[in-house]
């Protein structure tokens, strides 16, 4: 389980804050489709911190791998069906940043804003 911190900057584009993070800052950007569905977990804040896990957890809602993104040669796309109980049927494009966090591009990634 992760406790990850994601930001909006002034010219309203997110990143996600990985000190540990060695290439470029444009590469944290959230981008076709991360960026729609951090604003609306955002709840109109600029910052909000996720848990993410490969492992289910209590309230957790799922992002669900769809496929590798061959055409563009990296990342993969996700799909968030709910949250919160709401339908958001949102489709995300996650770079490979997300390997970098897990490994891999897990099959199901869990997400809440609490634990």
């Amino acid at each position: 389980m992760k406790r990850l911190r994601f930001y909006k900057e002034c010219d309203n584009r997110w990143y996600i804050d990985l000190p540990e993070w060695t290439g470029s800052k444009a590469e944290l950007e959230m981008v076709a489709g991360a960026d729609s569905m951090l604003e609306y977990v955002a709840e109109g804040e600029g910052q909000v911190w996720l848990i993410l896990s490969v492992d289910e957890f209590e309230n957790a809602d799922k992002l669900e791998y769809i496929r590798l993104a061959t055409e563009i040669e990296n990342g993969a796309f996700y799909k968030l069906d709910k949250y919160r109980g709401v339908e958001v049927g949102a489709e995300m494009w996650l770079c490979d940043v997300t390997k970098f966090v897990f490994g891999d591009f897990p099959k199901t990634i869990f997400l809440s804003t609490t634990i």
